[in-house]
Formats: structure tokens, C-alpha cells, sequence
């Protein structure tokens, strides 16, 4: 395993898991909200979340499924993938995931 391109995040999912079949096998994607919180200038304190869409293929894809609601706190570790593609309008659309390597289930049951 490489330490290149490795994320690490901890946070809540926003949605319910989205699963896609395929003939060899299923993938699965959720996005993931992570907080940081900082003081501005005036004094106040800020929270800041950062939305990251997951995506997960095969075994970890049946555990998102059977396991992760919306709302769940989740680890998860993996890498930066960027994509690109061209919308019905002829624009060029581009997409960040993170192609989820190990998940850790956190929070209550």
C-alpha cells in the first residue's frame, strides 16, 4: 500500500446509501459531511463542513448497505479519485470522490 494519495476521514452521512448493480457486482456511494470549527476575526466561533461523496465496491459495499444509514458516523480511509465527463448540454462536468479502501463504524448501534 502506498501513503500516497490516502485520506483519512471521520464524519456523518447525509443520505441513505446509494447502491448501483452491475453484472459483476454492486457499488456503493453515500456523501459524507465533515466539520472543522475555527474562531473569525471577530471573535466568534465558526463551524465549517465539507461535503465528500464515498464510493465503495464489493465487500464494503455489502457492509455500507446492510450497515450505514443516514445520519451514521463512519471512518473511512481511501484515496482522491477525480473524474470528468460531458453533461446532455455538451459541458464538461467534473466529479471528486473518495474510493473507499476500510470503513470503521462509529456512534451508536
Amino acid at each position: 500500500m502506498s501513503l500516497r494519495n490516502r485520506v483519512t476521514l471521520i464524519g456523518y452521512t447525509g443520505k441513505e446509501v446509494e447502491i448501483v448493480n452491475f453484472e459483476k457486482g454492486k457499488i456503493a456511494k453515500v456523501p459524507l459531511a465533515t466539520n472543522d470549527y475555527y474562531t473569525n476575526a471577530k471573535g466568534e466561533k465558526v463551524e465549517e463542513t465539507q461535503w465528500h461523496n464515498l464510493v465503495a465496491n464489493g465487500k464494503l459495499a455489502d457492509i455500507m448497505e446492510k450497515y450505514v444509514q443516514k445520519g451514521k458516523e463512519i471512518s473511512v480511509e481511501g484515496k482522491i479519485v477525480y473524474k470528468s465527463y460531458d453533461d446532455k448540454d455538451g459541458n464538461k462536468r467534473f466529479i471528486t470522490e473518495i474510493r473507499v479502501d476500510e470503513l470503521v463504524l462509529l456512534g451508536n448501534k
